[in-house]
């Protein structure tokens, strides 16, 4: 099974970085307190940006030098699933309440390059997946993160 936890919850007020908080609530359009600078990020199928810990680790290999979580603009750094196995449709359920499910492939943007100026192309394929909300509830560092089996 393809299990994992969460490293860190991040909101910000738009742009990047985000800054990891210790708790937050989840609603249908994402994390309460979480701002987009541009329309076209966030809103029911962007409601949640996931990112990875292995893919964090393959860009400081390239040499980007950003190493605090939310500075790749995500909401939940995750550690431990295996983010080549993931696809649009699949749920995520996070602790015993929150379940996401995977609308898109995250698609790097040009706000990314106040990170490194070889973004956002150095970051396609590696850059996490946007997510809907199933279910609402509270986010916290540490939740045990499984794909949940389709029925």
């Amino acid at each position: 099974m393809n299990t994992g936890r969460v490293v860190a919850l991040c909101l910000g007020p738009g742009g990047i970085p985000k800054r990891p908080v210790t708790e937050a609530r989840l609603d249908r359009l994402g994390l309460v307190g979480d701002k987009h600078r541009h329309p076209e990020h966030g809103g029911e199928n962007r409601a949640v940006c996931l990112f990875s810990t292995a893919d964090y680790a393959t860009l400081q290999r390239d040499g980007v030098q950003a190493n605090a979580p939310g500075s790749f603009g995500e909401n939940l750094l995750i550690e431990g699933l295996d983010f080549n196995d993931l696809k649009p449709g699949d749920r995520l359920q996070f602790g015993d309440q929150v379940v996401l499910e995977i609308h898109d492939c995250r698609e790097p943007c040009i706000t990314l390059e106040s990170v490194d100026t070889r973004f956002p192309a150095l970051m396609e394929g590696r850059s996490g997946f946007l997510c809907q909300v199933v279910t609402c509830g509270i986010l916290a560092p540490n939740l045990p993160v499984s794909v949940m089996i389709p029925h």
